[in-house]
């Protein structure tokens, strides 16, 4: 999936922190600097969002989960809405500590929370006291809003992708604790050897947060398609057996003559 430099320009993709911010290790993926701002090489950026697409996609093709994290206000809602659209878990809320290095006990919170659903659909709820009522909707809601996004992830990801490293800094520790492969948008202010897939862009702006996001998600959308379509049986099956069914009848027709 070609990306066009023209667009990652018109994004703002390419506009780095202020020069005195920056990590001596993204000087591979620097271009110059402006007004004291460091300004992204755009086509170092297109062939790593490309390089990035392409391991997402077989990612998703074999069928395997790929974990967003994304907490900061630019972020939240175009990861939700992006990683939502293509049915894959993200955390845009607090991280949960211990959520892929303590995934058990996360997994029985994401429990508890189908437990309090059950109840209220087979009336078990209604006999509770008012008090109680309240205090488990309060829990529900609680859960729902730091884990609803993950009720579906029944084993670890395996994959993060991160929108600033530096903010998700405890996500990226417990990805590298597990060796789950990370896949970032990296500023200028971040260290990209904490990243196993760099995407150098601006991490703060929302147009770039969105074009680079749009790309990731559309190539993971592409491998689910992939499976997809392996997995339904081929049109030109169904003719096939019919044609081996053929001799049989004719047999059995010479049989009874």
């Amino acid at each position: 999936m070609a990306v066009e430099v023209k667009e990652l320009l018109e994004a703002g993709v390419h506009f780095g922190h202020l020069t005195r911010k920056w990590d001596p290790n993204m000087a591979p993926y620097v271009y110059m600097e402006r007004n004291g701002i460091h300004i992204i090489n755009l086509y170092k950026t297109a062939a790593k969002m490309e390089e990035a697409g392409d391991a997402l996609a077989k990612i998703a093709a074999s069928g395997r989960k790929i974990l967003f994290v994304a907490t900061k206000k630019q972020a939240k809602d175009i990861v939700a809405e992006k990683a939502g659209n293509i049915n894959m878990p993200y955390i845009t809320e607090r991280w949960p500590g211990g959520m892929l290095t303590n995934f058990v006990t996360i997994r029985k919170a994401v429990k508890k929370m189908a437990t309090i659903d059950r109840m209220k659909k087979d009336g078990t709820f209604n006999s509770l006291s008012k008090k109680e009522r309240l205090q488990v909707d309060r829990q529900r809601t609680k859960l729902e809003k730091n884990l609803g996004s993950i009720s579906d992830m029944t084993r670890l990801p395996a994959a993060l992708f991160v929108v600033d490293i530096k903010r998700e800094h405890i996500a990226i520790a417990e990805a590298q604790k597990l060796n789950i492969p990370i896949f970032a948008m990296v500023d200028t202010n971040s260290d990209p050897r904490q990243v196993d897939y760099v995407i150098p862009a601006n991490d703060d702006a929302s147009k770039s947060i969105n074009k680079i996001l749009t790309h990731v998600t559309d190539a993971i959308a592409n491998g689910l398609a992939e499976r997809k379509a392996e997995k339904e049986p081929s049109q030109d099956d169904a003719p096939v057996a019919e044609k081996k069914a053929a001799p049989k009848k004719k047999v059995a027709q010479e049989e009874e003559e």
